[in-house]
């Protein structure tokens, strides 16, 4: 039987459909594209760190050096970053991919402006303990050019902005504060004149003493968290990429 309120407003003969959870309206499904150039920015990490443990005298002094660490975690995040896209799975937490994203930023960024800078105070160009062989030349621009520039191009294309947070900028930072006091302690305990006693010439102090080596250590942290805020804001004004059109649109259903 229908009533004259029912009769007056159909509105109210129909069934209101419910609103869609927040989680389906960002849920993206697989992406394969992604997840191969992901897994390429990992293979060159993980190859660029295989070819310098494989050529070095010693595999600890190796892998204390900034560089080789960052790109094995930056390997580990896009090896898992490929996978959820592949699987259609939700993005890694952003204080993860973007503090990966920061340290090999940091990485690139010295040691061309720096350490294979021959007009900055810090390079090592000429230095006798580092002659470029093949492999390492070879290991050098796959783990000082070609990562970052690919972790960059991931994270300009591939994934949406304004997932990173000013807090970020702070978190990321105790990764680096936490490598200066690892690379002062491994040096004190080691002998005087040891190969790579400090890992780069801005933290030796054999050389420079400890209190320049604090001013040093000053003047990167406070560029390193200019550049992880920078991060952060690059990220929340950034244009989200979209996938380009293929011609062909879509047809409302037929009722």
């Amino acid at each position: 039987m229908i009533t004259p309120s029912s009769a007056a407003d159909p509105s109210a003969a129909r069934p209101v459909a419910a609103a869609a959870p927040a989680e389906t309206a960002t849920a993206v499904g697989r992406r394969p594209p992604a997840a191969a150039f992901r897994a390429l920015v990992a293979l060159a990490a993980a190859t660029g760190v295989v070819i310098e443990l494989s050529i070095s005298t010693s595999v600890l002094r190796t892998l204390s050096y900034f560089t080789i660490q960052s790109n094995i975690l930056l390997a580990v995040v896009l090896t898992l970053s490929a996978w959820h896209a592949w699987t259609a799975r939700p993005p890694l937490n952003p204080l993860l991919t973007g503090g990966a994203l920061l340290f090999i930023a940091i990485t690139g960024l010295v040691y061309h402006l720096l350490l294979a800078n021959s007009s900055s105070g810090f390079s090592m160009v000429g230095d006798p303990d580092f002659v470029m062989t093949a492999p390492h030349q070879a290991a050098n621009q796959l783990l000082h050019t070609v990562t970052p520039i690919g972790a960059t191009l991931n994270w300009l294309l591939l994934t949406r902005p304004g997932t990173y947070r000013r807090h970020h900028a702070a978190l990321w930072l105790t990764y680096p504060l936490a490598y200066f006091a690892f690379a002062l302690t491994r040096g004190a305990l080691m002998p005087p004149g040891a190969p790579a006693r400090y890992p780069y010439p801005f933290l030796d102090v054999e050389a420079h003493g400890y209190a320049d080596v604090l001013r040093n250590a000053v003047v990167l942290g406070l560029a390193f968290y200019a550049l992880a805020l920078l991060l952060v804001t690059l990220d929340r004004i950034r244009p989200e990429a979209r996938p380009p059109k293929t011609g062909f649109r879509l047809r409302p259903p037929v009722r």
